[in-house]
């Protein structure tokens, strides 16, 4: 979080969550995302092997007014476009392509019927024309996901001991706890749990794996801290599965949106992503561990592909704006039958796109002041930052 804004903002969802929770809301709430920046969306494989663009983090969510996710997604487009060093017109454009595109799609949503809405989509065909030049193309096709697929893992992350397979170590990302014995027969449990919470059809397929090895994998810059793992099992000879395990804590909402009867995180965030994603991962489960601690399970890499933000042009962010917005709105229909409500309430002028944009970049002061002072008290001692490595 120390390494720019850009990455302060992305980790710092629980101090957006204490500014939102003070600001003006519709009283219209859905299913929200809870973390719906920029880097929080990109594609993956459905079951059927057709790869989709949408939501794709759900550690956070819970029913809440909308305005939370817009609002972070746009101030995530105004942050990213500073870290750019775009123009101010061009982070502008981007902020509101992202709200446009947010307002019009919802109003097209809301003239659907209910399973029109459960079943729409943002297939590849839409990624393709997400951006224009040759090599952003090339960075963004479809073909590279197919390759970041669960069936190319392990090549690079599996070692053979006597001919039996085992994960590779890889710290500090990847390791085994001294404990390898207590940790194989905490995550065996945790596995036993996560069967019961899959589908009858999921639960047979799942078994035809047998456990092989599980290590600790640190993950993401909002997830560094918490217990995830990385399980290899194995139903014969190159015929491997890798499962994620993700610790689930409580929403960094909850204390302003109130609990909503989930007792257990890692049902509330898999309850959550089946809600919002047009397509969820084959593998999704969830358990909660003797030790109280919640979890939830999902395929590891499954045609995984993610934007690179790095490298954008202020034509590219404003276009992967437009594609988000539209995402989102897409998630918050689907979830909570609301999309009348909200189109009601955007109108179909543009003076709601500007008043986000108008918050949106004196947002993106705050985050600067606000990441100035995590500097400061890592400089004056207060607190020790450890580079990543």
């Amino acid at each position: 979080m120390l390494q720019s804004p850009f990455t302060f903002f992305r980790g710092a969802a629980s101090i957006m969550a204490s500014d939102l929770q003070g600001t003006p809301v519709s009283g219209i709430e859905t299913q929200i995302c809870g973390d719906a920046h920029l880097a929080n969306f990109g594609a993956f494989g459905t079951p059927e092997r057709r790869l989709v663009f949408d939501v794709n983090d759900f550690d956070e969510t819970t029913i809440g007014p909308w305005e939370w996710d817009l609002k972070r997604l746009a101030a995530s487009f105004a942050v990213a476009g500073r870290h750019l060093n775009l123009r101010p017109r061009e982070t502008h454009e981007a902020v509101l392509a992202s709200v446009r595109s947010y307002r019009e799609r919802m109003h097209d949503f809301a003239a659907r019927t209910v399973l029109d809405i459960w079943y729409a989509r943002i297939d590849e065909n839409v990624l393709g024309d997400m951006v224009t030049s040759g090599d952003a193309r090339k960075r963004a096709r479809p073909n590279g996901a197919v390759r970041a697929s669960n069936a190319h893992v392990a090549p690079r992350t599996v070692r053979r001991e006597n001919g039996a397979l085992a994960i590779a170590d890889d710290p500090p990302k990847v390791f085994h706890p001294p404990d390898a014995a207590v940790y194989e027969d905490y995550v065996r449990a945790l596995f036993a749990a996560y069967q019961r919470t899959l589908t009858v059809d999921r639960k047979r397929l799942f078994k035809r794996f047998r456990f092989v090895d599980a290590a600790y994998k640190v993950v993401g810059v909002g997830s560094v801290g918490t217990r995830c793992s990385a399980a290899l099992f194995a139903a014969g000879e190159s015929d491997e599965l890798w499962l994620q395990v993700k610790e689930a804590r409580a929403s960094v909402y909850e204390r302003y949106a109130g609990d909503r009867a989930f007792d257990n995180h890692g049902e509330r965030v898999v309850v959550g992503q089946r809600l919002m994603q047009s397509a969820s991962d084959l593998f999704l489960g969830w358990a909660r561990a003797d030790d109280g601690h919640a979890f939830y399970v999902r395929q590891l890499r499954d045609m995984k592909m993610s934007p690179d933000i790095e490298t954008m042009s202020a034509d590219e962010l404003r276009r992967y704006a437009s594609v988000c917005g539209w995402a989102l709105a897409r998630a918050h229909a689907r979830a909570g039958g609301s999309a009348p409500a909200i189109a009601g309430y955007l109108g179909r002028g543009d003076a709601f796109d500007e008043a986000i944009a108008a918050f949106s970049r004196t947002y993106a002061d705050r985050n600067e002041l606000d990441f100035r002072a995590l500097q400061q008290a890592r400089d004056q001692g207060r607190i020790v930052a450890q580079e990543r490595v």
